[in-house]
């Protein structure tokens, strides 16, 4: 999860990386995300848009991007804690060329519209993104699940006899096990990347909505969250075995929290290309 903690770990990382924080900040601006995702194999030409989708808590703006023919499964992106923009849109297209009818929303709506800040550096715009993500708990999270998926089984692009998926970063991550207990029927497979929260001592704790999931599942786990948190992995092994699901579990060795979207500051190329055909792999099983 994205505190001061993990800001200091990662401040660590960047340093010892290659690219700088100024770097990474041009290529948050625009076209550079581009040149750090490779297209799909056989990637399909796709149709995006910024789009609002009404819930019972207002009018979420979203990005919608999906093949441009034909029907496909519906996948839900949860951003982590910068929120809906140009990285996670690029993310949501890349998915959208291999086939997918992708939906990835701002999940501070009810606060304000997308973009929320301008930086992935948790130091700058700590003082803007803590009380945003204060005001998302449990309630809102299920609340905007069944909204979303609505949204998504009304389009014709979407293939209502297959699967919807769902994937998360960061605070994203404890949303989609959210999604999969509130739709169980609906969501056949998650995905949570670098989660924060997934495992606590709270009576909400993500991890006790696993009986009432139906969906398979991945979590790629962040290194040092890994070395701060080393029992969750186990909790969460132990949960999906006695609900008898499948869940391929995995720390990521020598990436650090936050290392998937390509804007951000500890971007672990050759990782998150990993966790990416990890994904596919998924969901072209479960989302069959």
């Amino acid at each position: 999860m994205c505190d001061d903690r993990t800001e200091a770990e990662n401040s660590d990382y960047v340093r010892a990386a290659r690219l700088t924080r100024r770097q990474f900040g041009a290529l948050s601006a625009g076209a550079g995300l581009a040149m750090l995702l490779p297209r799909a194999a056989n990637a399909q030409a796709v149709t995006a848009a910024d789009i609002d989708v009404t819930t019972p808590d207002g009018v979420a703006d979203c990005h919608f991007v999906h093949p441009s023919t034909g029907t496909h499964p519906g996948v839900i992106i949860w951003p982590d804690a910068f929120g809906l923009r140009p990285a996670k849109k690029q993310m949501a297209r890349r998915l959208a060329e291999s086939g997918y009818s992708v939906l990835v929303v701002n999940p501070y709506y009810r606060t304000q519209r997308a973009p929320v800040v301008d930086s992935t550096n948790f130091a700058e715009v700590r003082e803007t993104i803590m009380p945003l993500m204060g005001s998302l708990n449990a309630d809102t999270q299920t609340r905007d699940a069944t909204a979303f998926v609505g949204f998504l089984d009304s389009q014709p692009s979407v293939d209502q006899g297959r699967k919807v998926g769902t994937m998360g970063y960061c605070m994203g991550g404890p949303f989609t096990m959210r999604t999969a207990a509130t739709l169980p029927d609906r969501v056949g497979a998650a995905a949570s990347f670098h989660g924060g929260g997934l495992v606590t001592d709270q009576d909400d704790s993500p991890h006790l909505l696993v009986p009432d999931m139906k969906a398979q599942y991945l979590f790629a786990i962040a290194e040092n969250d890994d070395q701060n948190q080393p029992e969750a992995k186990d909790v969460l092994r132990d949960a999906f075995a006695q609900a008898g699901l499948t869940a391929e579990i995995e720390v990521y060795a020598g990436a650090a929290h936050g290392w998937c979207p390509p804007d951000s500051t500890v971007y672990h190329e050759a990782q998150a290309e990993r966790a990416w055909s990890r994904l596919l792999a998924l969901f072209t099983t479960a989302l069959a």
